[in-house]
């Protein structure tokens, strides 16, 4: 199974549809949006082509592909709009013998871990920094924002064949961790 990453879109249509672009392209089975899907957020300026209705358009049509969880920019206003559950704060998954947490990293992170055992998997956004490291028995993997980045540049993540990978949007290849 093939799995990309995206997190804090914060409502650009731009790097939205860059995104959904190179999931195509990615050939990837399941997109997961970690957080911070339509509104920039007051500490953020307005990212490239803001237009949250045109992020609802793009997305919706793939709500059977889409796992996504609620970062602390989003409302349940924007729950009545979306055709995808966005989840709670934080979801798990299972690929490949992987088990995998998924939250925003509001509330958990590389700083605040959930309970995970050796070998699992905290995947997380909402500090806008590519991160993929593996620390005390734990993957810890960031994608960044592929809207408004803090380090580097637009970027996004991919899982596949026991491999993570935090790619740009123009070099393509950032960080890389090889889970075991």
């Amino acid at each position: 199974m093939k799995i990309m990453f995206i997190s804090d879109i914060h409502g650009s249509y731009y790097w939205a549809k860059k995104a959904i672009d190179q999931f195509y392209q990615e050939k990837a089975d399941r997109l997961v949006i970690l957080g911070d899907i339509l509104y920039h957020g007051p500490r953020n300026d307005l990212p490239r082509d803001y237009d949250c209705k045109k992020v609802i358009a793009l997305l919706n049509p793939l709500k059977n592909k889409i796992t996504a969880v609620r970062g602390n920019c989003d409302s349940e206003v924007d729950q009545m709009v979306l055709d995808f559950m966005i989840t709670s704060d934080f979801a798990t998954m299972d690929v490949d013998g992987h088990h995998f947490f998924l939250t925003h990293g509001h509330l958990f992170n590389e700083d605040h871990l959930p309970l995970l055992n050796d070998g699992d998997i905290l995947v997380y956004g909402h500090f806008h920094k590519p991160l993929a490291k593996k620390e005390k028995g734990i993957y810890i993997f960031n994608p960044s924002s592929i809207s408004l980045p803090k380090e580097g540049d637009h970027s996004y993540g991919i899982y596949e064949n026991h491999k993570l990978t935090v790619k740009d949007f123009h070099t393509k290849n950032v960080k890389t961790v090889i889970l075991e």
